[in-house]
């Protein structure tokens, strides 16, 4: 298909600013892994025809049983990531055979079905987009010492969120240079700017956090329930 579009879910990383011995995206969330919400999403997404999932070594197991479990047809691979954030993409990226692909964090389950849709359109018009929210707070850029250098204007500055939308062949390419050149990059985006791929921001949502500390998690929890309220 011409159009086809992929994603690759990276949940590899074992953070610690949770305070818990399980990985985040491990933690349940309503009695349902949060790794597991966030794939449902994609599944359950038209416009998606093949999901891999990155995850720790140890954890390629368990979670090869939720994908039966949940019967998440759509994961086509589940594969073991990297050292660094970079490394787990690309092994996620070449297990694809997609003409796009969506690259997304496995602890943002709240990324919505219409901003999935305007990421991928945007990507069509302009080569790559990734979803975004204008930072609400004064931001300052800061010295080691803790000075204050410069204030910058707070209407230019966006924070990212995932996913991203690529061309496959494209961000291939870019992470091809990126490891030649032995650079690694903040985000999915950072490494095809550097290799001259236009990209676009959408406007997303503030609630399609990254969970990645129990303040999110009682978050996570009250959007869960509210939203269970709201639909019956």
């Amino acid at each position: 298909m011409s159009n086809s579009v992929g994603v690759v879910i990276v949940a590899a990383g074992r953070g610690t600013r949770m305070g818990t011995t399980e990985s985040k995206q491990y933690l349940l969330l309503q009695g349902k892994p949060i790794i597991v919400h966030t794939l449902e999403v994609f599944q359950q997404h038209e416009l998606i025809s093949e999901i891999v999932l990155v995850t720790g070594e140890e954890d390629l197991e368990r979670c090869r049983e939720w994908i039966q479990v949940y019967k998440l047809d759509k994961v086509k691979a589940i594969v073991p990531g990297g050292t660094e954030r970079q490394h787990s993409v690309y092994s996620g990226l070449i297990k694809l055979h997609t003409q796009w692909v969506m690259v997304h964090d496995g602890v943002r389950p709240f990324v919505q079905s219409f901003e999935i849709a305007a990421c991928y359109e945007r990507a069509r018009e302009i080569g790559a987009a990734v979803l975004a929210v204008p930072v609400k707070d004064t931001i300052k850029q800061v010295d080691g010492g803790g000075k204050v250098l410069s204030t910058p204007d707070r209407r230019s500055l966006w924070a990212i969120q995932t996913p991203q939308t690529f061309r496959l062949s494209d961000l291939l390419e870019a992470y091809e240079a990126a490891e030649r050149d032995g650079i690694l990059g903040t985000d999915d985006s950072s490494l095809a700017e550097r290799a001259g791929i236009p990209v676009s921001v959408v406007e997303g949502s503030y609630r399609n956090i990254k969970i990645t500390t129990p303040d999110d998690l009682d978050f996570a929890e009250f959007t869960v329930r509210n939203r269970g309220e709201r639909q019956s």
